[in-house]
Parts: C-alpha cells; structure tokens; sequence
C-alpha cells in the first residue's frame, strides 16, 4: 500500500489548475470527467504520488456539497492497493466504517471505495486499485 495521489476539492478547476501549475511548477498531465460522481478531475504529478483537483459538474454532486459545506480543501487521502475487494473486507472486519458495497469505476483507471472519515480522526480515506486495460 501507498499514497497514491491527495484528492482536493476545489470551486472553480480552471482556477485552481492555474494555481498548481505554478505551485508544482509544471503542467496538468491529465483531466477527467467521471459523469457518475458528478465531478472534473484535474491531475498533477509530485514526486512519486499525485495531486488530484476535484471540480463539481453539477451543484448536486459531492463536490460541489462538500465545497459548500467545508470551502476548498483536503477532500481526501487515497492509498492505492493491490486487492481492492480484500482490503475492503479487511477494514470491515476490523470495524472500519467502508462507504461502498462494492468499488466503482473511478478517474484514472481506478477501482475506487471509500473508508468514513469518522474512523479515520476526520480523514475521508480513498482506496484504489488500478484496472489492466
């Protein structure tokens, strides 16, 4: 397991990549729309992890919901692993409070699930998985 990329919930994606381009000093390698969660994604290389903007497509979404409620900011932390679905049972059966029955397909090629941040001191934990094409 490993910090595969921070997810940060942004109001406005063009700002915000503006903004990290010149933080991280270099370009966004990728964006991505992921229509069943409502959001734009905007990704950045840092090192061997990654910086993921999370911009709402829709005022219904989680995004555009958690940017009302809390304004820009951590949205969460994601560890990339290798089973998904084991490391899901894992947490459950530990007591972990998991967000998903079952992963969805998320930005980047990725199996994703999440972990309630009220079991993890008010982190919202991401788990992923990368699917082979």
């Amino acid at each position: 397991m490993f910090i595969d990329h921070i997810g940060i919930a942004v109001d406005d994606l063009e700002e915000a990549v503006e903004t990290y381009e010149k933080l991280l000093n270099g370009k966004c390698y990728k964006r991505e729309v992921v229509e069943d969660q409502k959001v734009e994604t905007a990704f950045f290389e840092a090192g061997q992890s990654k910086v993921e903007l999370l911009g709402a497509t829709d005022p219904d979404s989680v995004i555009a919901k958690y940017v009302a409620k809390k304004g820009e900011g951590m949205h969460h932390l994601a560890f990339e692993v290798d089973d998904i679905h084991a490391e899901l049972d894992r947490l459950r059966n530990e007591g972990f409070t998991v967000l998903n029955d079952e992963p969805s397909h998320g930005a980047d090629n990725k199996l994703v699930a999440f972990v309630h941040p009220k079991d993890n001191h008010g982190v919202l934990v991401e788990l992923c998985q990368s699917v082979e094409e």
